[in-house]
């Protein structure tokens, strides 16, 4: 396996000097005719940027899009996201609600894990219910907890019986869960995890490395490949040149400004997912001086959304609206579009006593446009007369630090449900809360959101839950970006598809011409 590919190794091994003048060869289409027959053998080397130490095999723990590769390539969920974030069956078979929308019953394919076992009801409960378990820090506990654990059972090995707390309209939606894996019955290891994924375990370093071998046995057909491995490149350029040298067939999170320099290369090909990344600024709602709602508002008033849009995305993408899920079912689209106003931010941090505010914006180079991102919004916010210092935090920490420390802090997020969006990022107990968002009566609202199911009823929901977070929720949102990976010219079944979807980094189903 290849090691940690940082920026200066790729440049010396692969004999390259500036990347500008070779990136400005690159093109779109190597990918050949859509009637190339599918090939079986070889090893596709992916490039993704990492997290070091903090980097997991546990499939419930999964934060990174690394993270979330690797967890894809071994294991399962029993329901998976379309591009249009409807939940797609996996090892689930089938779904039916009870006449009350207050119980499922899920069917179970037949599906076997890496040693030979078959999935079982009983693997499906000990999963969740260890996701569940309060006294874990697992991403997708907030999602099951429409689900009474204790009160579902199995049926028998291939049927369970989920008895929810309350009726749950959008139950399909919480089997597909980021990070809502199924894993064997007491696992609690995952030094070398067996899940029933379409690849098997075969390596793995955190912060480097990881290597894995195809199922045979994989219930949805045998992978392509022979052979899957994840490297480690943080940096943008890193992953571009690490493709253009040969040393990966796969570059995962490529900005526009290096798309728009790749277009004339027959060696490389480009998969963009349009607007399916959200970008933006994540402010603390708990604490100076983003606990004033006025400072908040300010900040979205000083935000010129088309700048950022223009240079850090080269227009490859649209401008946002400080809502999460622009274009996905249940987005509250009606809301019109803030546009700046930099005399009213200033009255409005007048009034807040804030008029000689300063802050600290953390950012680092965690995702493409980051730190440009940064540097761009704090000129934005300097205009409006705020002093601002931009912190350059550690690449390899940053989610985690973040997460609870700072004041405001860049920002992104793939593809998910706006469901999920509110339950694992908004709610009080939700796990990755970045914002602080602490209130009671937006949980319950939340609550009485899950339980319509009337569609009209829900969605009029949907629309005041929005409302309230574009008055003054936590998050800046100023764009969405196209989602795009890079590969080399003889990889082949790459689809285009938002980040943490089904088709997302779906390397079982890509080969090797």
């Amino acid at each position: 396996m290849q090691p940690h590919l940082s920026r200066r190794a790729v440049l010396s091994a692969a004999g390259l000097t500036a990347a500008p003048a070779l990136l400005a060869a690159c093109g779109t289409d190597p990918a050949g005719p859509e009637s190339d027959t599918p090939q079986t053998g070889g090893t596709l080397r992916a490039a993704f940027a990492g997290g070091g130490a903090d980097e997991t095999l546990d499939p419930h723990r999964v934060n990174l899009f690394a993270d979330a590769a690797r967890a894809k390539a071994v294991f399962d969920k029993l329901a998976d996201l379309g591009t249009d974030m409807a939940a797609v069956p996996r090892l689930a078979e089938s779904w039916e609600p009870g006449a009350d929308l207050a119980s499922w019953t899920v069917t179970l394919r037949e599906a076997t894990f890496h040693d030979g076992s078959p999935v079982s009801a009983a693997d499906v409960l000990y999963s969740y219910r260890r996701i569940a378990d309060p006294e874990g820090t697992f991403r997708a506990r907030q999602d099951l907890a429409p689900i009474d654990l204790d009160a579902s059972t199995a049926v028998d090995d291939r049927t369970v019986q989920f008895v929810l707390h309350h009726p749950l309209a959008e139950f399909p939606n919480t089997l597909a869960a980021f990070g809502a894996y199924i894993v064997p019955e007491g696992t609690d290891d995952f030094a070398a995890p067996i899940g029933s994924g379409p690849f098997t375990f075969a390596a793995f370093e955190p912060g480097r490395s990881f290597a894995a071998d195809r199922y045979d046995a994989y219930w949805d057909g045998p992978a392509l490949l022979d052979r899957l491995e994840i490297v480690v490149a943080d940096e943008e350029s890193a992953r571009v040149n690490a493709l253009l040298g040969g040393q990966v067939e796969y570059a995962h999170d490529l900005s526009a400004t290096t798309a728009r320099a790749n277009e004339d290369n027959d060696a490389v090909a480009l998969v963009a997912s349009p607007g399916s990344n959200m970008l933006g600024f994540a402010m603390k709602t708990d604490r100076a001086p983003f606990d004033d709602p006025r400072v908040r508002q300010a900040m979205f008033l000083l935000c010129d959304r088309e700048q950022l849009v223009e240079s850090v995305l080269s227009g490859r993408g649209r401008i946002g609206n400080d809502l999460f899920g622009l274009g996905f079912e249940h987005y509250a689209d009606a809301i019109p579009q803030r546009e700046r106003d930099v005399a009213a931010a200033q009255a409005l941090l007048a009034e807040a006593g804030a008029a000689d505010l300063s802050i600290v914006l953390d950012t680092a180079d965690v995702g493409s446009g980051f730190t440009e991102a940064a540097q761009i919004f704090a000129e934005q916010l300097r205009e409006g007369g705020l002093g601002v210092e931009i912190n350059e935090r550690n690449a390899d920490t940053y989610w985690s630090e973040v997460l609870t420390e700072g004041q405001i802090a860049s920002y992104r997020s793939g593809a998910m449900p706006i469901a999920s969006h509110i339950s694992q990022r908004l709610l009080t107990d939700s796990p990755t809360n970045i914002t602080q968002w602490h209130d009671a009566a937006f949980d319950d609202l939340y609550l009485q959101l899950q339980s319509t199911a009337d569609e009209t009823a829900r969605q009029a929901l949907y629309d005041q839950i929005q409302q309230r977070l574009h008055d003054e929720g936590g998050y800046l949102v100023w764009g969405f970006a196209d989602w795009i990976v890079g590969t080399a010219g003889n990889v082949r079944g790459v689809e285009q598809a938002p980040a943490n979807t089904l088709d997302w980094a779906r390397f079982d189903k890509v080969w090797l011409a």
